[in-house]
């Protein structure tokens, strides 16, 4: 089961929810205001989004260093 993120529209609070796969609502209030306004959020992890430095090592041949800065041709 996937884990998705949710924030309440009326506090703002942020909470991550364990669901069945493709889950609509989540099932359950604010753990912090009890309010029924949760709002399913759009998680995104990419390299480009990773601090520097931490970028996974490239998988072209002959290359060595983070992805994304010689040729493009990662993953």
């Amino acid at each position: 089961m996937p884990i998705y993120e949710y924030s309440c529209e009326k506090c703002g609070k942020k909470v991550e929810l364990l669901q069945k796969m493709g889950a609509e609502s989540a099932g359950a209030p604010c753990p912090a205001c009890g309010a029924d306004a949760l709002k399913k959020q759009l998680s995104v992890t990419s390299p480009a989004k990773m601090a520097a430095g931490s970028a996974p090592a490239c998988a072209m041949p002959n290359h060595q260093g983070p992805c994304g800065g010689c040729c493009g041709g990662c993953h």
